[in-house]
Parts: structure tokens; C-alpha cells; sequence
């Protein structure tokens, strides 16, 4: 009753005051995915729409977030493209509705300090290269970046968890190279030396997009289409006001300010595009469901984006036709 009552609330629109929701932003805190949000929610853009925004809900990543998006009293939220393909095939009913990150630009690839045996792609080869688990994002990067340097086989690579158990086993010698994200990378920058950035191994991959149960969306479009719109202008302050930015996002991150400045300059200094303002990049998806069947997450073969994206919540400028 409780959810039905909230849906309809929603629905209904906002002659009344805004409800109060959490959103689903996948490694909220940990990554940079959910600095629109952050930015969205403490400059009122969230309110504008007629939602507010109390807090994010978050988890590892993966399935799990999106478990707990489509749950959720409102089941919209920004997850990894890989467990959204994954929750499509096993029959959950979701829809893309907007890009969300399009850039590897937060990942770094790092050895010890004294370790200056790595400084190009051929010096991994006989060496051990750490990624976080099986079918994630570092596994397909690695995955990739191996067979386009005729390097499949040559290279042991070993899962070995989170940043933290990666940041472990490369000063205990378990591996040569792991890989540390922004805003993790900003802290742990002096203790280890940096080789390779993602982006120089794949240029171009959408890492993230927004999804909604597709009951809800049909019940509640408007509302779909102003958080997109909210997330939108969070996106285009952090271009606009990149200081400002980061001070709202050490307070919702709970993290140093130098930390988080180093985080986003670092991420907008990267060429290309990082934040979608809600577009999709069909290209960067195609490259990561080229990284989901080099891993065997999926089929080989084509896949039908137009399935499963529906661009007609975006605002007009943002709009392409879906690959099919």
C-alpha cells in the first residue's frame, strides 16, 4: 500500500511539496559516478523537479545495485552498463534512459615506487596484473587491452578484489600493477607511481547508464524526464564551476577538499567526455559489449540497444536513434 501510495503521489505531480526519496548511484561516496548527483541535490535541482533528494542508496556495484535500484520505493538509478545487460538477458523489465559516465578517465593503473620495471604495455608481459573480479570493468579494460597488444596469455592476471585488497597485494608483492580509482587515486597519488591511465587503453566505453523499472516509467514519465533533467545541470555546473564542485563534493563524499579538487580536475582534464549530460555514446556501448564477450558475459554477435533504450525522455538536443 505504502508504494502504491508513493508512485501515486508521484504521478500526480507537485502541485504538493516534494517527495523525499534516496537514489541508487552505484559506488556512491567511493566513485565519481554520483557527483552530479551530489552537486544536483545541494543546489536544489532535485527540488526543482519536485523530488528531494535526502541521500543515496549504494552498494559494490554490479547486480546488486541494480537489485536494489529496481526495489527501491523509487526504481530509477544509475548502475554499471555490464550488470544492466546482464539484468535485461535474465528477463527483469528495466529501461535505459539516459548515458550516464562514457570514460574510463577515472581508473589509474599503478606499480610500487620502486618498481620501475613497468613503463610500457609490452613491459607486462611474464608480469602479474591485479583487476577487481571476474566480468567487471577491469577485467574487460585488461581483457581488451591484452588482445589489442597481442599479449592474451602472456600476462597473469589476478582478481584480487576491491581498490583496497589491490592496493594490499601490490605492496605485499602479490601483483606487479592494480588498478585504484578516483577519489581513492587523489589520496594514495604519493604512494605509488602511476603508468597507465584506462583511457589509454580504451579511449572511448560507457561505464554507466540511468535505468527504470519499466512499470514505474510508464506510470511516471514526467518524473523521469526532470531527474534527468536535474542530473543534466549537475553535470554542466561541475564544467562550469569545477572548485565549487568539488567542495560539495567533499561534503557529500565525506572526504578532504584537495582530494576531491585533485579528483575532478584530474577527470575533466581527460580528453573527451566523462559525464553524459544524458545522451548516449552507442559507440563507447558497443565497446564495452565487445569487453562483456572477450569475458564471456555474453554471446557473441549483435546486440539490440533498441530493445532495451528509449531515448524519448531525454531532451530533444540529446537525442540519437537507438542502434538495433
Amino acid at each position: 500500500m505504502r508504494r502504491w501510495a508513493i508512485a501515486a503521489a508521484f504521478a500526480v505531480a507537485t502541485a504538493t511539496a516534494p517527495q523525499a526519496v534516496e537514489l541508487n548511484v552505484t559506488h556512491f561516496g567511493t566513485g565519481m559516478y554520483g557527483v552530479p548527483y551530489a552537486v544536483a541535490k545541494e543546489k536544489g535541482y532535485f527540488k526543482e523537479a519536485g523530488i528531494d533528494v535526502t541521500g543515496f542508496l549504494t552498494s559494490a556495484g554490479g547486480g546488486t545495485t541494480v537489485r536494489n535500484a529496481l526495489a527501491s520505493e523509487l526504481p530509477y538509478g544509475e548502475v554499471a552498463l555490464p550488470a544492466v545487460i546482464a539484468a535485461a538477458q535474465q528477463g527483469l523489465e528495466l529501461t535505459i534512459v539516459h548515458g550516464g559516465v562514457l570514460s574510463v578517465a577515472d581508473q589509474v593503473w599503478v606499480t610500487r615506487k620502486d618498481d620501475e620495471r613497468i613503463k610500457t604495455v609490452q613491459d607486462l608481459k611474464g608480469k602479474k596484473l591485479g583487476y577487481s573480479s571476474p566480468k567487471s570493468v577491469t577485467d574487460m579494460i585488461t581483457t581488451m587491452m591484452l588482445e589489442d597488444n597481442k599479449l592474451t596469455g602472456q600476462v597473469e592476471r589476478r582478481p584480487i578484489g576491491g581498490i583496497g585488497a589491490g592496493v594490499a597485494a601490490l605492496r605485499e608483492g602479490g601483483v606487479d600493477m592494480t588498478y585504484i580509482t578516483q577519489p581513492v587515486w587523489a589520496k594514495e597519488e604519493a604512494n605509488f607511481r602511476h603508468v597507465f591511465t584506462s583511457t589509454d587503453w580504451v579511449p572511448r566505453v560507457t561505464q554507466t547508464v540511468g535505468v527504470v523499472k519499466t512499470e514505474f516509467l510508464k506510470k511516471n514519465p514526467d518524473l523521469i524526464r526532470k531527474l534527468i533533467v536535474a542530473r543534466r545541470k549537475g553535470v554542466e555546473f561541475i564544467r562550469q564551476n569545477p572548485a565549487e564542485a568539488a567542495a560539495i563534493m567533499a561534503k557529500e563524499y565525506k572526504i578532504p577538499l584537495e582530494h576531491a579538487k585533485k579528483s575532478i580536475d584530474d577527470i575533466l582534464a581527460v580528453k573527451g567526455e566523462y559525464w553524459s549530460p544524458g545522451g548516449f555514446d552507442y559507440e563507447g556501448m558497443d565497446v564495452m559489449l565487445r569487453g562483456l564477450q572477450l569475458v564471456k558475459a555474453v554471446g557473441a554477435g549483435p546486440f539490440d540497444w533498441s530493445k532495451y533504450v528509449d531515448e524519448s525522455y531525454l531532451p530533444d538536443d540529446l537525442k540519437r536513434k537507438p542502434k538495433s
